[in-house]
């Protein structure tokens, strides 16, 4: 495994207290087989990681975008912290090789799975900030999140599919679509929620999100979808 220096080189941060870097590093599966390692799994900075990341990017996009209206915002900042956007920023940083993974999850491909990257980049700010304060986290979220806001806007990614399917339902059923979340699994701090859309009792599509939005943007996505193959 690479040492915590090289991971502070490439991030052009160096700690005042790596145990925080490390921290971050660590995935609970590490821990069930090394309990007397010197350090917590990285769930709590995490934790801390996903809040920060939730407000500093909607700080940025208020900012940037002073006349998008809220919808927009809100679909525009789901896109930026969702869960394989999160992932491509840490490959982008490598940072599956630095991880603390137990033998299970080395040999299933722990390193390159979506959902620990972005954990361990969540975990990450957390560390950062902790260490560094709230604009040394900015400093390093703001590499990411700019580029890929221009991204997503340069082409024309961002969809309200809600929108777009209650205009659908309106057209072709003169009905309103009905959301309803069927599942919720995780701790608090990282839930995952499942929600299907129906028209007049049937089910249309369904999705799931770390959040109930984005649990219903998948949802109208797949009912769109759904609707155009069936023409």
């Amino acid at each position: 495994m690479s040492t915590l220096t090289g991971l502070q080189k490439v991030l052009g941060f160096p700690f005042e207290d790596d145990s925080l870097l490390r921290e971050a590093l660590v995935h609970r599966s590490y821990l069930n087989e090394n309990p007397s390692f010197p350090s917590r799994d990285n769930q709590r900075l995490e934790f801390l990681g996903d809040a920060l990341l939730d407000f500093m990017a909607g700080d940025y996009l208020y900012r940037r975008y002073p006349k998008i209206h809220e919808g927009e915002l809100t679909n525009l900042r789901a896109a930026l912290v969702k869960e394989e956007t999160l992932a491509r920023f840490a490959q982008t940083l490598d940072l599956g090789r630095y991880l603390y993974l137990g033998r299970g999850e080395e040999e299933n491909g722990g390193r390159e799975r979506p959902s620990l990257l972005a954990d361990a980049f969540e975990a990450l700010v957390g560390a950062l900030y902790l260490d560094g304060g709230l604009k040394c986290a900015e400093r390093f979220i703001l590499r990411f999140l700019g580029p890929e806001t221009e991204r997503i806007v340069a082409q024309g990614e961002l969809r309200d599919y809600k929108s777009l399917f209650q205009e659908e339902a309106q057209r072709r059923f003169q009905a309103t679509p009905l959301y309803r979340t069927i599942d919720e699994r995780g701790p608090d701090h990282n839930k995952v929620f499942t929600v299907e859309v129906l028209i007049e009792e049937r089910v249309y599509g369904r999705g799931e999100g770390r959040n109930k939005q984005a649990a219903e943007e998948e949802a109208a996505r797949q009912a769109l979808e759904k609707i155009a193959s069936a023409e």
